[in-house]
């Protein structure tokens, strides 16, 4: 009977205990959930160049991309506005993580198609990781007709390619800056001292004013060599306005061409000489899927609460 009468006063002890220690347990997960950076960027592109955001699962981004001409031209070109090159193309994000994308440009008529993949999310608390990383891969036809049709001319001479790391980390609500290695290959270059390898390292960030604008800068070293001789590294700096469903980019810029192999390795005109284009990014966001079929996870939706708040 003791021993009974002992044992439920043991019990009666150590269970509180026990109890307590459990959610002093349960207290310490809680304390270390993930906590995912988010809207690193506003958009899929800084400027030019692509950022790590993509589309989310689910939804398609219609791009339209307008770049006038030189505006040292003066009153008699309207300051660049009576020339123009414009793209437009359409991001489809598969899942969170991946993304495809094609487009077209009038610029030598050129066709794109890319990929662009999540690798390492920036996150702190439980998974700690410091960056985020991406990479984006695409392809290029060029379809201007041949200057002379009766020489033998073989298609793959069009294609051009691109491989990009994207590097990024948020440090604030207001500041991010990536880091852009990029490699572009060209099948067909004019001479033969010219590179069909083009190495460069591009550096881009973001400042956030308020709510909906930020400004947005990015630059393009070319790395020495024929190319680097011959050609610019691309300057373009901006201003981000998000309204609702889609996001307006306005930039000056230096270069021409709107897609990798072009203002990467391709870029003629000088900040210095006043070579100046005004252009703009049209993106605009469709949801594809009804939204109880985004696996959004609590800590996802947490998070961009916060970022309104910001």
């Amino acid at each position: 009977m003791k021993s009974t009468a002992s044992f439920f006063l043991i019990s009666f002890i150590i269970f509180p205990i026990y109890l307590h220690g459990q959610d002093d347990l349960f207290d310490m997960f809680e304390k270390e959930e993930t906590n995912f950076a988010y809207a690193s960027f506003k958009s899929t592109r800084i400027v030019l160049g692509q950022s790590i955001e993509n589309p989310k699962n689910g939804s398609l981004n219609m791009e339209i991309q307008h770049q006038f001409g030189n505006m040292n031209g003066g009153g008699y070109e309207l300051w660049g506005l009576d020339q123009a090159t414009m793209r437009f193309g359409f991001d489809y994000g598969i899942t969170n993580w991946l993304a495809v994308g094609v487009g077209r440009s009038s610029l030598n008529k050129t066709y794109d198609g890319h990929v662009k993949t999540k690798i390492l999310r920036q996150s702190s608390g439980a998974r700690k990781m410091p960056i985020a990383l991406s990479y984006f891969g695409g392809v290029y036809y060029n379809s201007l007709k041949w200057e002379d049709p009766d020489r033998e001319n073989y298609e793959v001479s069009r294609l051009s390619y691109a491989h990009q790391l994207l590097i990024a980390r948020k440090f604030t609500k207001n500041i991010t800056f990536q880091i852009t290695p990029s490699f572009i290959h060209r099948n067909l270059v004019e001479t033969a001292e010219d590179e069909n390898d083009v190495f460069s390292v591009g550096a881009g960030g973001r400042f956030k004013l308020t709510k909906w604008i930020s400004i947005n800068a990015e630059y393009f070293y070319l790395l020495p060599g024929n190319t680097a001789d011959k050609f610019e590294d691309s300057f373009s700096v901006g201003v981000d306005i998000e309204t609702g469903g889609h996001v307006f980019q306005v930039y000056l810029t230096n270069s021409q061409g709107m897609q990798e192999p072009y203002f990467i390795a391709n870029t003629s005109d000088s900040w210095s000489n006043g070579d100046l284009h005004l252009a703009f990014n049209l993106i605009r966001t469709f949801s594809l899927k009804k939204p109880d079929s985004f696996k959004k996870d609590k800590k996802e939706k947490k998070n961009k609460k916060e970022d309104k708040k910001e």
